[in-house]
């Protein structure tokens, strides 16, 4: 008979981890599942690797992996799914069939409704005056949207014929509405008697916390009559649902919803999760892998964190990706440039850490090493963080160098483009930078350094030399030498030459010159950052004119 491995996340409390070993010796003990063993893939001992091992030793080729969680977040859809990959390429020729989350399931409503009653007891209510009782379900929480909805799902069934006054869901971490939050909620309802059911399998840190919080929040309210029911813990109901989830996983009934998966469907808020590669945790006790013990002071912050260096585009709001747009809304941290669009950020959750980061020319500046760092440590922190910049990230916008900072600490990072104001900024004034039969090439340049100085890498004389189209970034202080320059090396003193300040902006300015005046020009007319120079035949093309 086929092997069943029963994979749980992993605890720091003793009594969890207890109750996981008593109820894989249940699943033993019925006799009708095969070869039973049970391993964590972190935090907890056994390991995975060992639990596999056993059942490998045994002479099992063929098993079934049960991912023992509630609900289809993280853990099931990647971490354990990975790192049963590693126990495969550990035993060659192992396969192995993927069970479905346990939850929701009637045999869990069951369960929960009678530690409902548990709770009750003591005052004699239990399965009478419901009517008078109201439920706050506490779920884990979760950064994947599809498991939160589970947890609102298994509210709605469990308030469904059971005459409960009414039942709301919430969450320990990482998601809301918080435990307090529910409870408040309840009391404004009306609510004089209030059950709280943690919805987790068995002891731990986080049932710990909703005892914690909901004794406060009763401290405080003297007048409500708040009790805690007990986890749904080792038990014949859990039992009975691992067997039925084992024989499902054998016949090829598995029944996964994948219409709302976010690493599979792009879902508001969460554009960061499609496609995420997954990596298994390293085990303590497992001897493959750097090993790293994850820190868990919001309930959940081990390597989960990433960073996306995203790209604001040339300043209007309007104008950022749609992707960009979807993990902005999902961030938890938002550290954001001068030149970003700034109004995006009046739409962030009041919760989100906004750190600015400007640099600001001939002004007050972000060390690069400190933007570095605080991605990297903010992420580690289980953050979900935005590095916010103007333009293009990869486009003068040291966004290659925070993506190898992140790399190096371990830390996921994405990049997602944005606009360039190096090819926005002429459109926006009527310029393109090119046009058939008139420029077939078009060179970025930074301006930020002055010709002849040691550091530039620019070959003026070569630019000169071109005939296409020339679009300098950061060039407000060093116009004047760079036009000298390109014409002291054969370029055309009347070539035209367009500069746009502020592209986009309702204040956009866009004033023409030819290159032998357009240091003059910058000068008269107090040209300032942000502006882009676009000098070349193109701009004679322009169709909106200038504007002042």
């Amino acid at each position: 008979m086929t092997g069943l491995v029963i994979v749980g996340h992993g605890t720091r409390s003793a009594a969890g981890v207890d109750q996981f070993a008593a109820l894989v010796e249940r699943v033993r003990r019925r006799g009708d599942v095969g070869d039973v063993e049970g391993g964590f893939i972190e935090l907890s001992r056994p390991p995975l690797t060992d639990a596999v091992g056993a059942l490998v030793a045994r002479g099992h080729r063929a098993l079934v992996a049960l991912p023992l969680v509630l609900t289809a977040a993280g853990h099931g859809k990647g971490d354990i799914p990975a790192a049963m990959a590693r126990e495969q390429e550990r035993h060659p020729g192992l396969s192995y069939r993927y069970g479905r989350p346990l939850g929701p399931h009637p045999l869990l409503h069951e369960a929960l409704e009678e530690r409902i009653d548990a709770a009750l007891a003591g005052t004699g209510l239990a399965g009478a005056d419901r009517a008078g009782t109201w439920v706050a379900l506490i779920g884990r929480g979760s950064t994947d949207p599809d498991a939160n909805a589970e947890v609102a799902k298994v509210a709605r069934l469990l308030w469904e014929g059971r005459g409960y006054a009414g039942v709301e869901p919430g969450f320990v971490s990482l998601a809301s509405p918080s435990v307090p939050a529910v409870l408040e909620r309840l009391r404004r309802l009306g609510a004089r008697r209030i059950v709280v059911a943690p919805y987790f399998l068995f002891a731990g840190v986080l049932p710990d916390r909703i005892v914690a919080q909901s004794a406060e929040f009763a401290a405080a309210h003297p007048d409500l009559d708040v009790r805690v029911a007990e986890v749904i813990g080792d038990c014949d109901a859990l039992a009975d649902l691992v067997r039925e989830r084992y024989a499902e996983a054998l016949g090829g009934d598995i029944r996964m919803n994948c219409d709302t998966c976010a690493y599979r469907v792009l879902m508001p808020g969460f554009a960061d999760k499609v496609g995420r590669p997954q990596r298994p945790h390293d085990h303590p006790d497992d001897p493959v892998g750097h090993h790293h013990h994850h820190g868990h002071d919001h309930g959940h912050a081990h390597d989960h964190g990433s960073v996306a260096v995203v790209g604001g585009g040339p300043g209007p709001d309007d104008l950022i990706t749609v992707r960009g747009k979807a993990l902005l809304d999902a961030a938890d941290v938002v550290v954001v440039d001068r030149l970003a669009p700034q109004g995006l950020l009046a739409g962030l959750r009041p919760d989100v850490l906004v750190v600015d980061a400007a640099k600001v020319p001939r002004g007050p500046s972000m060390a690069q090493e400190a933007i570095n760092a605080a991605l990297v440590s903010h992420a580690r922190a289980g953050r979900r963080v935005v590095r916010l910049k103007g333009g293009d990230p990869y486009v003068f916008g040291r966004g290659h160098e925070e993506v190898q900072a992140c790399t190096a600490a371990g830390v996921p990072v994405t990049v997602v483009p944005g606009v360039s104001s190096a090819i926005a900024a002429p459109a926006l004034a009527g310029v393109p930078v090119t046009h058939r039969g008139v420029a077939h090439d078009v060179t970025v340049v930074s301006g930020h350094l002055p010709p002849g100085h040691p550091d530039s890498l620019v070959d003026w004389a070569a630019l000169a030399r071109a005939r296409g189209t020339v679009v300098l970034l950061m060039a407000v202080d060093t116009i004047a030498k760079i036009a000298s320059e390109l014409i002291e090396h054969g370029r055309a003193p009347e070539t035209p030459v367009l500069a746009v300040q502020d592209a986009g902006q309702a204040d956009q300015r866009s004033l023409p010159a030819r290159l032998d005046e357009i240091g003059a020009v910058a000068a008269r007319e107090d040209i300032r950052p942000p502006a882009v120079f676009v000098l070349g035949p193109v701009v004679a093309l322009t169709t909106t004119g200038p504007t002042a």
